[in-house]
């Protein structure tokens, strides 16, 4: 007789769903200040290239940090570093509001609260990424990416006319937002917490590992830099892992940078910050359908062709950006470019999720996040610095060029290419694991 196991239901682990409230809370602070900070930095200094120093600053500092943040999230109870970071949002999203109020933002105030939050961001985010997988199954974890794709689609959609409604009134409201996003990231947080002491799971981060360490192995695992270089080493060690990482950093580089000169150069142009955030929503919408669309993808086509396809697709999409000017017209381009990056990062992030063991999902997540983002401090400033010196077509240009060396990368690695269907994640990574 066979058994037939019924697919884990997504909607019905309550666990999962208490997560996603206290991640999309938290996420939508950040969105806020995302959208908020680069306005902000542009309407005080008038000048681009400071705008693009504070930006650049910020995300130094969320990649240092996050090197400590992935040691943390494996040292600690993952959930209890959850609340603890929520909290510390409320405090610098208070202070931020407080400066705001006393028309005390100036260039060097919005570059040390930029550092700050993204500092707790660096230190406490890998807590909440690595939860995840003591909360879904290895089954589910594609659909669970795909899911939060959507979610974050969702924040982008909502978070650019919030952000412009808020910032209309003024920069102290976009604060009380984010403290309020803050305390309910907190308070989800502790309830997640208080669900798993009651059904008597162990929260993760603070488990033992699954096989006893020798004296050697314990002595080396008590400094941080052991710790870290373990993560690395792991990371950089899986063909089907390490070899990726480059793709990504020049991707997120060349992207990222033309998003952010496209928003530079509209505000310079007089575009008011609602219209701006409008056209954000709009690719946000474009998103949520890609999002809503990316389950369907994920469990039928494998997550190497997505990636590939998802790739190529947003370096063309750099490339018009070139073109076009007009509100309307970025919006059509950045919408196709977007469409299937859903899928693209739900098969890589659930790939990575099934592959990585759990007692170093921390270090390996930061370690990614450190590899694959370590170029994106330098997209604000070729924006803001490109604009300044040749001109947005320019500056456009060159952020498509890196996108088209990224795809090519993306068709000659054989790694990437092999990335199999969800069903198939489980397995096809243990051959990697004596690797």
């Amino acid at each position: 007789m066979t058994t037939v196991t019924e697919p884990h239901r997504l909607w019905r682990n309550r666990r999962y769903l208490t997560w996603l409230v206290s991640d999309t809370s938290k996420g939508l602070a950040a969105t806020l200040f995302a959208f908020a900070i680069p306005l902000l930095a542009l309407i005080i200094t008038n000048d681009p290239a400071q705008a693009g120093i504070i930006g650049g600053a910020g995300m130094v500092a969320r990649l240092l940090t996050t090197l400590a943040g992935g040691i943390l999230a494996d040292r600690h109870r993952r959930i209890a570093l959850m609340v603890l970071g929520s909290l510390i949002g409320v405090v610098l999203a208070g202070g931020f509001t407080l400066l705001a109020l006393g028309d005390a933002l100036t260039f060097g105030s919005l570059l040390v609260v930029d550092v700050l939050l993204a500092a707790r961001s660096g230190l406490f985010d890998v807590a909440g990424e690595s939860a995840i997988k003591e909360i879904v199954p290895d089954e589910a974890m594609g659909r669970a990416q795909a899911a939060n794709q959507g979610r974050d689609a969702a924040l982008q959609l909502a978070g650019g006319p919030i952000g412009g409604l808020l910032l209309g009134v003024g920069g102290w409201l976009v604060g009380v937002a984010m403290t309020v996003c803050h305390l309910v990231a907190a308070a989800t947080a502790w309830m997640l917490g208080r669900e798993a002491r009651r059904a008597g799971i162990v929260d993760a981060g603070a488990a033992v590992d699954p096989e006893p360490a020798t004296a050697p192995e314990v002595k080396a695992r008590t400094t941080a830099w052991a710790e870290l270089r373990e993560g690395f080493g792991w990371l950089l060690s899986r063909p089907d892992l390490g070899g990726v990482l480059l793709i990504i950093t020049i991707i997120n580089l060349g992207f990222n940078a033309a998003i952010t000169t496209v928003i530079y150069a509209l505000q310079q142009a007089g575009h008011p910050e609602l219209l701006i955030g409008g056209m954000t929503a709009a690719v946000g919408a474009v998103m949520l359908v890609g999002a809503i669309v990316a389950p369907l993808l994920v469990p039928r086509i494998k997550a190497g062709i997505l990636a590939i396809t998802g790739l190529s697709i947003a370096a063309v999409g750099s490339i018009a950006l070139s073109l076009v000017t007009e509100p309307w017209a970025i919006v059509a381009v950045l919408g196709v470019a977007v469409f299937m990056i859903p899928a693209l990062n739900a098969g890589m992030m659930g790939y990575f999720m099934v592959a990585t063991p759990t007692h170093l999902l921390g270090r390996a997540n930061s370690a990614a996040g450190v590899l694959g983002m370590g170029a994106l401090p330098l997209a604000p400033l070729i924006a803001g610095f490109g604009l300044s010196w040749v001109g947005r077509e320019w500056t456009l240009l060159v952020c498509a060029a890196l996108c088209l060396v990224a795809v090519a990368l993306a068709l000659g690695n054989r790694a990437l290419r092999a990335l199999p269907v969800e069903s198939q994640w489980s397995e096809h990574a243990k051959q990697f694991e004596s690797a």
